[in-house]
């Protein structure tokens, strides 16, 4: 059994530990060097569970080794398997010796930011709301929470508002292991029936839920609580939360993007939405003037076409769908085969529209394809797709193309 410091230190970021055991990883990559799992008495080092990851951070021996230096290895990841602790490291320790751990304190306390928010977030909602926390992940660029029923807007605000009252408040958080008939008495939020050892994690008057990982020990070191995102999911909510300095970036970096914004449309960062309203009404406005010109021209460009007993093949540089379908359209009395109109693709090479009164192209699709190296159907009277091939070859194949 490992000794687990952050029980009852959250915040021990150094420790000193002797090596249990070391071996390889049974397995390992094809090519590398693998991993080494390591066993200490005692470990700081928090396995990944309960939606969390694992500690990374290193361990140092303290005896010096051959090459007159102490070893260093890197702690990847941490699993914990019937009590006991294993560090995934990037190179082996000597059984017997003794070691300095080191974790990567700015990520621990970043994740306890996070997951201590997360305990007052999803109290509240239980509380308040009477919702279930049915999924939770921790990660390193925020967290999102599951909910068993939805939130309205008024209600997300009150939540949110809420879990930032209980953080400046400044309440205590306590850890702690029930004796079996305390648990038995007791009210607290877990997925699932527990039994044996059971870690409480208590927040007064907010939330009490069974939880192995570490947690800050007043919830004013959480900092803010913010809700990013909200979406439905699985007939309840899923959202997405940042917590403390990550919720600190989060709002720089949406205020820098505002900031640009402003600036790019000559606006006070407060009038950025009507700004972009503005604009989208304008944009709006000028695509009904293209299209009505685009059909204009297509009118045109169907004038000057003369009459064939033939095919048609032309290429065409606009990429208004609606306007080559009907090029295609006025086209086709003009031609005894087919009328086929290409042009450019979003995403590069041609896309195509044929029509034909004469030729039953939803057949001919097959062969048409064929010969312009391209993807596509659809009805008798008229085909869309995508071609691969060159203009030049499409014109050669169509030129000559009978069903």
């Amino acid at each position: 059994m490992t000794e687990r410091l952050y029980y009852t230190d959250s915040h021990l970021f150094n420790f000193t530990a002797s090596v249990l055991e070391c071996a390889p990883e049974e397995k390992r990559a094809p090519g590398s060097d693998g991993r080494w799992k390591i066993v200490l008495d005692a470990t700081a080092f928090f396995p990944e569970g309960g939606g969390q990851s694992a500690d990374t951070g290193t361990l140092t021996q303290l005896e010096a080794v051959e090459d007159g230096a102490p070893r260093c290895v890197r702690v990847l990841d941490a699993h914990e398997k019937n009590g006991t602790v294993f560090h995934y490291c990037d190179g082996p320790l000597e059984p017997g010796t003794r070691v300095t751990g080191v974790l990567d304190a700015e990520q621990r306390r970043r994740r306890m930011q996070n997951h201590s928010g997360e305990h007052i977030l999803s109290g509240t909602a239980h509380r308040i709301y009477g919702c279930e926390n049915v999924g939770f992940h921790l990660g390193d660029a925020g967290m999102t929470i599951d909910f068993d029923r939805e939130l309205g807007s008024e209600e997300l605000l009150r939540l949110e508002t809420e879990a930032n009252e209980a953080v400046r408040a400044n309440l205590p958080v306590r850890t702690f292991f029930p004796s079996a008939e305390e648990l038995s008495l007791l009210e607290y939020r877990s997925k699932k029936e527990l039994f044996g050892d059971v870690r409480i994690v208590e927040i007064p008057g907010v939330d009490r839920c069974a939880c192995c990982a570490p947690h800050v020990s007043f919830t004013g070191e959480v900092g803010l609580i913010k809700i990013l995102e909200a979406e439905r999911h699985r007939g309840g909510i899923r959202l997405t939360v940042v917590c403390g300095m990550q919720a600190l970036e989060e709002v720089r970096m949406r205020q820098q993007s505002v900031t640009d914004i402003s600036t790019l449309l000559s606006a006070k960062r407060d009038e950025v939405a009507s700004a972009v309203q503005r604009l989208l009404g304008e944009r709006d406005a000028l695509k009904e003037k293209n299209a009505a010109l685009a059909m204009e021209l297509v009118r045109f460009k169907a004038e000057q076409q003369g009459e064939t007993a033939g095919n048609i093949c032309l290429l065409e540089s606009m990429t208004d769908e609606v306007a080559v379908r009907e090029l295609v359209n006025l086209l086709v009395p003009k031609c005894g085969g087919l009328a086929a109109v290409f042009f450019p693709a979003a995403s590069g090479g041609l896309r195509y529209i044929i029509g034909s009164r004469s030729l039953d192209l939803r057949k001919a699709a097959k062969a048409v394809n064929a010969g312009i190296g391209g993807r596509g159907g659809g009805r008798p009277e008229m085909i869309q797709g995508s071609a691969s091939a060159s203009f030049e070859e499409i014109q050669t194949f169509l030129e000559a193309f009978q069903s």
